[in-house]
């Protein structure tokens, strides 16, 4: 555009000097007022044109910094992808590797699958029939639980008479047991007092068989005193009876006792002691 510029106004000077012999200077100066007039447009037209090559320059200079920041994240990005893809390539070998172990394993599990699917069979059946009866056992709990309350419900119900009943059982046990001990103390006093009757029988009856000798041994004396004559045997014979009295207290059973006396038998027997008066039935008299 400059170069066009430039012919055309070395052009117009060649015209106004070709024809500066005839024009006047109004119209010369009319005719330099037009062309620079054309002239003033012509650049302005120019100015505008280069304001917006400029400004497009701008924006393609604005557009390529965009763009070189999008090739390199572009490439940002296809150096990430290719780490990913390098990572995905051995993650692949790697499943691979661990598919191909699975599948050796599975090679060699397929008859414990096999075991485990028949224990696994026998074993839901096993189960089957514990539910059943743990069912079975619920009801029954269920059951039991509700006759349970009910029976609860009557003990409430009627505890006072339950109270009652366990009051009475219990002073019948007591009653019992004291008239048990009672009966227990009765037999022991009577077996104390049977004891000391015998004994005090036993004590009389020795006292008895020693004066008897005794009375022996007088009358003998008295005989031999009157009759001279009497054998000497019959002394003998009445001191060995009256020293083998002792032996005879000893075991009152087997030798019967004498009869006592008239005045013995007319007399009446002392009451013997017993535990209600003041004595003691085991002092001795």
């Amino acid at each position: 555009m400059s170069r066009m510029f430039g012919l055309s106004q070395e052009a117009t000077l060649g015209d106004i000097m070709a024809e500066e012999g005839t024009i006047t200077p109004e119209i010369r100066i009319s005719q330099l007022e037009e062309a620079l007039a054309t002239e003033t447009e012509r650049l302005q037209k120019l100015f505008a044109a280069y304001e917006g090559q400029e400004k497009d320059l701008l924006d393609a200079r604005a557009e390529i910094e965009v763009l070189e920041k999008e090739i390199i994240e572009r490439e940002i990005e296809k150096e990430a992808q290719e780490s990913l893809i390098s990572e995905k390539d051995f993650r692949i070998r790697e499943l691979e590797m661990k598919a191909t172990k699975a599948d050796k394993r599975v090679e060699h599990l397929e008859p414990e699958l096999e075991k485990m699917e028949e224990k696994y069979s026998r074993e839901k059946d096993r189960l089957g029939k514990i539910f059943n009866i743990a069912t079975e056992l619920d009801d029954d709990l269920k059951l039991a639980v509700s006759e349970m309350k009910a029976r609860d419900d009557w003990y409430v119900a009627h505890m006072s008479l339950f109270e009652d009943l366990n009051k009475a059982i219990k002073e019948r046990y007591e009653m019992i047991e004291r008239a048990v001990e009672a009966e227990r103390k009765s037999q022991h006093m009577a077996r104390a007092f049977d004891e000391r009757v015998d004994e005090m029988v036993t004590a009389r009856a020795a006292e008895m068989t020693i004066e008897e000798a005794q009375e022996t041994v007088e009358k003998s004396a008295e005989s031999a005193e009157e009759e001279t004559e009497v054998d000497e045997k019959v002394v003998d014979d009445a001191i060995d009876a009256a020293a083998e009295t002792p032996d005879a207290a000893e075991a009152p059973e087997e030798e019967p006792a004498e009869e006592p006396s008239a005045e013995e038998a007319n007399a009446e027997p002392a009451p013997a002691s017993t535990w209600g008066d003041d004595s003691d039935p085991w002092a001795e008299d």
